[in-house]
């Protein structure tokens, strides 16, 4: 038998004021657009806000059904617009906040990806052949910013498993 493990390192800042400006920019977009999700039943409001390797910028919300499942979260609501309007064009930088206005709630904290949207974001690496570099925060508080979002998954399905 042998043992294998798995690591990798992000960088923690206090707040957007310490990021640099393109990514502080990247984020304030993020949680602007937050407010803008159509969330009636959770209440938590998610919005991601991109660059892609042509310069230009795509956000996406999360949008909830009664039905959950029919639900999508803002970061395949933005691989989806992206990839629509720029499909041979990498996402370079995703920024991803939430603002939850349920009871006293706080939103001052990072969250990662969901499983699925983690899934997703390992197959458009592949499918761009380019890592996506994460920005996570809430609507203040600590950001991180993680230099792939394959770091989030490890031991992923992909593309390659189906050769």
């Amino acid at each position: 038998m042998k043992k294998s493990n798995y690591k990798f390192e992000f960088e923690v800042y206090d707040s957007i004021n310490d990021l640099p400006e393109t990514d502080a920019k990247l984020l304030a977009k993020a949680r602007k657009t937050a407010e803008t999700a159509y969330a009636p039943y959770s209440h938590f409001f998610v919005g991601a806000a991109a660059i892609l390797k042509n310069g230009k910028t795509v956000t996406g919300t999360n949008q909830e059904n009664a039905s959950y499942p029919v639900s999508i979260c803002a970061e395949r609501s933005l691989l989806s617009s992206a990839s629509a309007l720029y499909p041979e064009v990498a996402v370079e930088t995703m920024a991803i906040s939430y603002h939850n206005h349920n009871n006293n709630a706080i939103s001052n904290r990072p969250i990662s990806p969901c499983g699925m949207c983690r899934q997703s974001l390992v197959e458009y690496e592949g499918r761009w052949k380019n890592p996506i570099r994460l920005i996570l925060s809430g609507i203040d508080g600590k950001v991180y910013v993680i230099s792939k979002a394959s770091h989030l998954l490890p031991l992923s399905f992909t593309s390659e498993d189906l050769k």
